[in-house]
């Protein structure tokens, strides 16, 4: 089931997030900033957050928004599948719920910005594989030798 994330869900995404071994202990802490500002009011500006459970235990979620300034634009955040059940379909299953919420909110294209290091190179063949386009690279971005890889959606 996926269903609106709740303040209750910060403690387990943030566990979730770490588990997956992709994300640095800066990230997650950002990452908790993330929920914290989504509940108190980044929900009234059009920013969603779901969970995806599975008898009662939460195995994913997925957080994105709307970008300011641009004319029906948004940004896939963060989205996250518990490491002990990668690759069977889950991330694949969120990642449609939010394209057609987006779709079904006005959206017309969808951007993901990700990491150029070998340990996302899994992250960006799934969004290739699920008809991202690779839109643009920036170098050293993140750090040295760490490029922002860009990937775009049209969602017509």
């Amino acid at each position: 089931m996926i269903r609106p994330t709740t303040p209750a869900d910060t403690p387990v995404l943030l566990l979730l997030a770490e588990g997956t071994g992709v994300f640095k202990p800066h990230e997650v802490e950002a990452l908790k900033e993330v929920l914290d500002d989504f509940h108190a009011y980044n929900h009234e500006h059009g920013h969603r957050c779901v969970t995806r459970e599975e008898r009662g235990k939460v195995i994913g979620f997925a957080y994105y928004a709307p970008a300011a300034m641009t004319d029906r634009t948004w940004y896939l955040y963060w989205i996250a599948v518990s490491k002990t059940i990668q690759a069977r379909g889950v991330g694949k299953e969120l990642l449609k719920y939010l394209e057609d919420e987006v779709r079904g909110l006005g959206g017309r294209v969808l951007f993901i910005e990700t990491s150029s290091l070998p340990h996302y190179e899994l992250t960006r063949k799934f969004y290739l594989k699920n008809s991202y386009d690779q839109e643009a690279t920036l170098r050293d971005y993140y750090a040295d030798g760490d490029t922002m890889v860009v990937f775009r959606k049209k969602l017509g």
